[in-house]
């Protein structure tokens, strides 16, 4: 069996933090994002090759972050794109990766910025058993929640039906970027031959569904889709669980650093108040309430206050003089 870790968005709606940096390799409490999706996958002796499919902006990034990191599964599978205008999609991405890497075997599918509560094996496990195609499945908790995802209606743990962000959903349970396909269900090719939508996997599924069984796997565990800054700070509130991170390398002088809080290396905070906050490498905060907010890289903040902030790296704020 093989997995393919889908790395290749631009986080544009997380941008300037995303600018120069793919959102996967965003810190979640002591890791990443990916390297969370990637521990899961080196655990599971059943995932042979775990194929990390990223576009040439970011491949650089992930090369590197690859070849120093400690995982022996993951290799580098490059999209020929280079901006978010160029893209081919998510399907269409993933009908040229299995070409390209010569893929004939069962496929296990997950977004690696996808942050999942539940054990993936538990997953396979499902997949093997129903041997078809199987996604994960979470309750939203509301119907209007719910228009944004692939919603789905299942009797028995067989989709019935599926349509991907419905105006008018019937039900609050969707489909998550996480599936697994028995080789026979690699249809990519035939789908994208057909001029289907070739960005969302939803789009796949929904004719998926037309075409074969599949089946859900639901879970009540913890799922975070990061993607904006609110959910990338209630990733992190869910990872810290109410403490503090503060690297060993950053100075904090007489300031108060409260819940939910991840201060990075370098970092240098002084006599501030910060809850529900990150402060990425190196930047410096001066006498500021920050809250609910992002402050990159070699930023420096001073005699401001904020909440809900996303500050780019190498930004100047306040009296900085």
């Amino acid at each position: 069996m093989k997995a393919v870790v889908l790395a290749g968005g631009y986080a544009t709606r997380l941008w300037p933090i995303t600018r120069h940096r793919p959102k996967m390799l965003l810190p979640i409490g002591n890791t990443t994002v990916i390297d969370r999706v990637f521990a899961e996958l080196e655990r599971d002796d059943r995932i042979e090759e775990v194929f990390v499919s990223t576009n040439e902006a970011f491949a650089d990034e992930f090369e590197t972050y690859l070849a120093e990191g400690d995982f022996e599964k993951p290799v580098l599978s490059v999209e020929d794109t280079t901006g978010e205008s160029e893209k081919f999609g998510v399907v269409g991405a993933l009908g040229q990766l299995v070409e390209r890497e010569g893929i004939e075997d069962d496929l296990v599918v997950i977004a690696g910025d996808n942050l999942i509560g539940f054990d993936l094996s538990e997953f396979i496990d499902a997949f093997e058993s129903h041997d078809a195609p199987t996604l994960a499945a979470y309750d939203v908790g509301s119907r209007d929640k719910a228009t944004s995802y692939g919603v789905i209606d299942v009797e028995d743990d067989r989709v019935v039906d599926f349509e991907e962000k419905p105006d008018d959903p019937p039900s609050s349970l969707v489909s998550i970027a996480c599936y697994a396909f028995p080789e026979e269900s690699l249809r990519f090719e035939e789908y994208l031959a057909d001029g289907n939508n070739p960005d969302e996997p939803g789009w796949f599924i929904q004719w998926l569904v037309e075409h074969d069984e599949v089946y859900a796997f639901p879970f009540d565990e913890a799922w975070f889709d990061i993607g904006t800054p609110e959910s990338y700070l209630a990733a992190v509130a869910w990872a810290l669980d109410g403490d503090s991170l503060v690297s060993d390398d950053a100075v904090v002088i007489d300031s108060d650093i409260g819940e939910n809080v991840h201060v990075m290396d370098g970092a240098r905070i002084v006599d501030s108040t910060l809850s529900n906050a990150v402060v990425f490498e190196n930047a410096t905060v001066l006498n500021c309430e920050i809250h609910d907010s992002i402050i990159d890289e070699e930023t420096n903040v001073e005699d401001i206050d904020l909440a809900g902030a996303l500050i780019g790296a190498h930004s100047q704020l306040g009296n900085t003089e």
